[in-house]
């Protein structure tokens, strides 16, 4: 007998085009034999529009995480970002489509899509494993909260009148105290999403590090660091200010942070794995999503023995 293939399809209910790239994809996967599957909200808001309902299975209901085979994401990084939260803790990779408009964690865009769809249904990809985050906070030394985040952990002033202050640490050691709008704590991957906005460095990511990028802060000292993998970052929110923050991870979900709240960030051991379909440089990538100008370029200089 075959064994039954599961894909996961994730979209964007709220745009047009993610949802006609879904009926197609859905379609596609069907006509080659393999099931489709939907979580229970995104079937419910395209129902209507799907060719063939009942070729659907339904994610924790017919299929678990366990049993896909790869996930197919249709929409921007943030959709890409609610699908990885979705399967988080099983080794499924993502295959991002933008519909976006940068799309830097996308790996094929919307006039791509048939063409993508078939490579993947043939194995025809190599997975790539990006790091992510694990995040705790504790107030008055008992943990209230966990988290984790692929591209970052930003602690963010709650109101928009008052700094923050914090201290920033390193492996146990302070670096530095200084009142700010907050603090990003990013991977690689993060490094070119609110870390680069932000003012950080763009880290290729096949470098394991993490990042500190201080956000609008008021001090002398305000560079942005570049750490290694196994340390880990803590700010610690300062109670001589009343000010309140939140805690943001991947911008998506977010916690109430009291003065005196201590947040720890550290490499997880549970990646986020991506399906690629080209070897490409990452140096190919950044000029191609910023649309960077390469023109006169030479290349390397040619060397005669």
């Amino acid at each position: 007998m075959t064994t039954p293939r599961y894909f996961l399809v994730v979209l964007h209910t709220g745009r047009r085009d993610s949802v006609d790239a879904a009926v197609q994809v859905c379609d596609q996967l069907a006509a080659s034999g393999v099931t489709p599957v939907l979580s229970p909200s995104d079937l419910d808001d395209i129902s209507e529009r799907l060719t063939d309902p009942s070729i659907i299975a339904l994610l924790g209901v017919d299929v678990q995480t366990a049993g896909l085979e790869l996930v197919i994401v249709l929409g921007g990084d943030g959709t890409i970002l609610r699908a990885a939260e979705v399967v988080r803790g099983c080794p499924v990779p993502l295959l991002g489509v933008n519909l976006g408009h940068v799309g830097f964690l996308a790996e094929s865009e919307r006039e791509d899509l048939r063409a993508s769809v078939e490579r993947v249904l043939q194995g025809d990809y190599i997975v790539e494993e990006r790091m992510t985050l694990d995040v705790v906070v504790t107030h008055r030394s008992e943990v209230v909260h966990t988290g984790w985040a692929l591209n970052e952990a930003t602690v963010e002033k709650a109101s928009r009148e008052r700094m923050i202050e914090v201290v920033i640490e390193v492996d146990g050691r302070p670096l530095s105290s200084f009142g700010c709008d907050g603090v990003v704590m990013a991977t690689p991957t993060g490094s070119t999403a609110y870390a680069f906005s932000a003012g950080g460095p763009i880290v290729w990511p096949s470098l394991d590090a993490l990042l500190f990028v201080p956000l609008s802060p008021h001090a002398l000292f305000s560079r942005a660091l570049v750490i290694g993998p196994e340390s880990v970052l803590a700010v610690e929110m300062l109670e001589r200010t009343p000010g309140a923050g939140v805690l943001w991870c991947d911008g998506r979900r977010g916690f109430d942070l009291p003065a005196g709240s201590r947040i720890e960030s550290r490499r997880s051991a549970v990646p986020v794995r991506l399906a690629r379909l080209t070897h490409g440089p990452f140096s190919d990538r950044l000029v191609r999503k910023f649309a960077l100008p390469v023109e006169g370029w030479r290349g390397p200089v040619e060397r005669h023995e």
